[in-house]
């Protein structure tokens, strides 16, 4: 295991093994083809794999705990029948002359961007023609970011989903990783605690070009208000920015808050939203998102965005499965769309459980009303060493605060995904740890 003093700068064991394995093998036979040097930038391991690599190690140290899974945000819960039954159907027609289909449009079925367009933003007046459908939100970052190219310049939340800074690392954008303050030189890294209401001080925020903004926001669980995203737009818009706007979480708001960018006026002029039916339908094996580009949205020479991303997409991506896109399409049907927010209620009781087990111990917690995760705040402690002690001690796997930037130092994420009796033995648990 890891102390939390080499967390921002370890190599898993998985890449010691293997750089061992090579030692062992002499001669080694190298080609002439160099490393991509922005992949030697990338401090450690992706988060969420080191995560899932540390409960196996966890496994075979206590074959016989009972561990619990609240870390990696997984969902749990069926898919309702009237989707998987969608995409059986589908399935098995393909069996048949005349069920049988191919590639269907990269672009993605028009029924399901029609269907989105007006389930999810009917009311902002976005077309189907700039909805693309995906095999998920987070390769559609990886997408754009091929969109964007190497030379733009970046803001993101701090603390933030990992895979915005990432995929900067990789494709260049982020510069030299800088240990004192652990970030990336060239990332402008938006503070958003509780001390700022979990919004940053834009009159403080240097200019970029890109700004990755995710709301509700993982992992804090705070959704911006609609004054926090009108001051956002007004700052792309006066510096001539491009906001690109992660609503993934958005269907588990309650309050007043925005679902969508595109609430706000002047928003289709600067920014491009992602989403998912991940979270929101349970299709985390089963891969369906989407990206919205309105037409507004133009590059400093006038280019429309949208022409660009739609050729990324016919260069880079066959369309999602057909099949995963039948079900999506149920997901949205009057029926469907009832079953799956059946789905998503579970889940915000869960947090409510959670929420009041942690109150209980004395524990300050954020997040869990508006969005399934729940940031519990442990002052003056290392995020890894919080999480080593709940796991070894309860079985419980979390998320250490510090994976999503240094502004997660002294947090943890937990999720909300899990069925309802593992929900209440997790909160037994942790009050006996804690109490």
């Amino acid at each position: 295991m890891f102390n939390s003093t080499t967390t921002q700068n370890f190599s898993s064991p998985l890449i010691a093994e293997a750089r061992s394995n090579v030692r062992k093998q002499e001669p080694v036979f190298r080609t002439k083809v160099p490393r991509n040097m922005n992949m030697e930038k990338l401090r450690n391991g992706y988060l969420f794999p080191e995560i899932s690599m540390r409960e196996v190690q966890h496994i075979e140290k206590y074959p016989d705990a009972k561990l619990i899974s609240l870390g990696i945000g997984d969902t749990t819960e069926p898919i309702p029948k009237i989707v998987a039954l969608s995409m059986s159907e589908y399935a098995n027609a393909l069996s048949t002359e005349e069920g049988y289909r191919g590639y269907g449009a990269e672009q993605g079925n028009k029924e399901l961007r029609k269907a989105i367009a007006e389930r999810f933003y009917k009311d902002v007046h976005i077309k189907p023609e700039e909805v693309f459908i995906s095999d998920g939100s987070q390769c559609d970052i990886s997408r754009l970011q091929l969109l964007l190219g190497a030379n733009v310049t970046v803001a993101v939340q701090d603390p933030s989903f990992p895979a915005y800074i990432d995929t900067s690392v990789i494709i260049g954008q982020a510069g030299d990783f800088e240990e004192k303050g652990q970030m990336y030189k060239n990332i402008e890294y938006m503070e958003c605690g509780s001390q700022n209401k979990f919004f940053p001080d834009l009159n403080r925020t240097s200019r970029t070009d890109i700004i990755f903004f995710c709301s509700p926001n993982n992992p804090t669980g705070h959704a911006a208000s609609r004054q926090q995203l009108e001051e956002l737009v007004k700052f792309a818009k006066e510096n001539g920015s491009i906001i690109v706007f992660d609503s993934a979480y958005s269907v588990y708001i309650t309050d007043d808050s925005p679902r969508s960018i595109y609430e706000i006026p002047g928003a289709k002029e600067v920014a491009i939203e992602i989403s998912s039916f991940s979270k929101f339908a349970g299709f985390t094996g089963i891969r369906l998102g989407w990206t919205v580009i309105p037409k507004e949205l133009l590059f400093a020479n006038g280019y429309p965005v949208i022409n660009d991303f739609n050729r990324i997409v016919c260069t880079c991506f066959n369309g999602a499965s057909n099949i995963a896109q039948a079900g999506g399409l149920a997901c949205l049907s009057p029926q469907g769309f009832n079953a799956v927010s059946s789905k998503i209620r579970r889940y915000k009781e869960n947090a409510e459980i959670l929420l009041e087990s942690l109150a209980f111990l004395g524990l300050k917690t954020y997040g869990g009303e508006n969005a399934p995760y729940v940031w519990v705040h442990f002052p003056g402690s290392k995020s890894w060493d919080v999480f080593d002690d709940i796991l070894d001690k309860t079985h419980i796997i979390t998320i250490p605060g510090s994976g999503f930037g240094p502004g997660g130092e002294e947090y943890i994420r937990i999720s909300t995904f899990g069925r309802r009796e593992t929900i209440l033995e997790a909160s037994k648990r942790l009050k006996t740890l804690f109490s």
